[in-house]
């Protein structure tokens, strides 16, 4: 009788401390940092991730199996930056009939940075539009990389920002390819302590809230340096019934002073998960993607893997 009491009390811990682990990939499930998911109409996946001038690969599933497809800006982005040939951190978006990709140009420690923009019909093929207007330099209190566009019901919304002064947003036109005619960048979430680790900004909508996610701690480099135990990358979350302001976590601590409530963080194998958003699919409702690291594989940044998990909205709060 007590070892099925112990036993019973175990599996309620798990229940209650554990996370899911990630959805079953295949085909090329690594070339997934700062991952971007969307699907076409005709049922295919497509996931865009940094380096290789933005990689592309699709797949008839969301689990895959993936395919390389190419670079989606072969030639480099038209924003003269240190960087151009790189291209970091893709958002894709539909609006109508076009299909908007964002990406960042810019070099890793600096603050030279601008958020581009490239336009398709198809996700195959890619025309570079360049600059959205979005840039920082010395002096400003941002860092102009991890755009991502949402739509809060009435604008566009651009959130972004990386370190320094963390995280920002910033309406767009419509079609969202310039800043909005007068809109100025607004403070929405700030790590005051320690090196300000907060970047990959992505808000999504359920019910009256906008629910901001984001990533804090140490992206990378886990190979040859790993950071002291839950300083690696985790996921994180507040909301607001704004998309420009107003967010706290779920112990009501503003986002701006520090808050988050964590959603997504190490554990088992999965090791530094981050650069995530969240996509409604039509069979699954709405899932959480990112990359992480597989323990039993490797640390390396080009080891990193894409994870997908169901979340679930309905405590008001997003959980995996």
């Amino acid at each position: 009788m007590r070892s099925n009491i112990i036993i019973s009390l175990l599996a309620a811990a798990i229940t209650v401390s554990g996370y899911a682990n990630p959805m079953t990939c295949t085909g090329t499930c690594t070339n997934a940092h700062d991952p971007a998911l969307i699907r076409r109409d005709d049922g295919t996946y497509y996931r865009f991730s940094t380096g290789g001038k933005i990689a592309i690969h699709s797949a008839p599933s969301i689990t895959g199996p993936w395919t390389y497809k190419g670079a989606a800006i072969p030639n480099g982005s038209k924003i003269n930056l240190n960087g151009k040939n790189d291209l970091w951190a893709p958002d894709v978006t539909k609006v109508g009939d076009t299909y908007y990709l964002y990406y960042s140009v810019s070099a890793f420690g600096v603050q030279d940075s601008a958020i581009g923009v490239a336009t398709s019909t198809n996700l195959d093929t890619w025309t570079d539009l360049g600059a959205t207007g979005i840039s920082s330099s010395s002096g400003k209190n941002y860092n102009a990389i991890d755009g991502a566009l949402y739509w809060d019901g009435s604008k566009f919304v651009m959130s972004f920002g990386s370190f320094w002064n963390d995280l920002y947003s910033v309406n767009m036109n419509n079609p969202p390819t310039q800043i909005a005619s007068g809109s100025a960048s607004v403070n929405i979430a700030y790590k005051p302590d320690g090196e300000h680790a907060q970047e990959a900004a992505f808000i999504a909508k359920n019910g009256d809230y906008h629910y901001l996610f984001f990533s804090i701690g140490k992206c990378c480099g886990y190979d040859t340096s790993r950071p002291a135990a839950g300083a690696e990358y985790k996921i994180q979350v507040c909301r607001s019934t704004s998309a420009n302001s107003g967010f706290v976590d779920k112990s009501g601590k503003k986002c701006t002073e520090g808050g988050g409530t964590t959603v997504l963080e190490s554990h088992d194998w999965v090791y530094g998960p981050g650069g995530q958003g969240v996509y409604y699919d039509p069979s699954l409702g709405p899932v959480l993607y990112y990359h992480y690291v597989d323990t039993r594989v490797g640390y390396a940044d080009g080891q990193k893997r894409f994870g997908i998990n169901k979340i679930d909205f309905s405590s008001g709060w997003p959980v995996v």
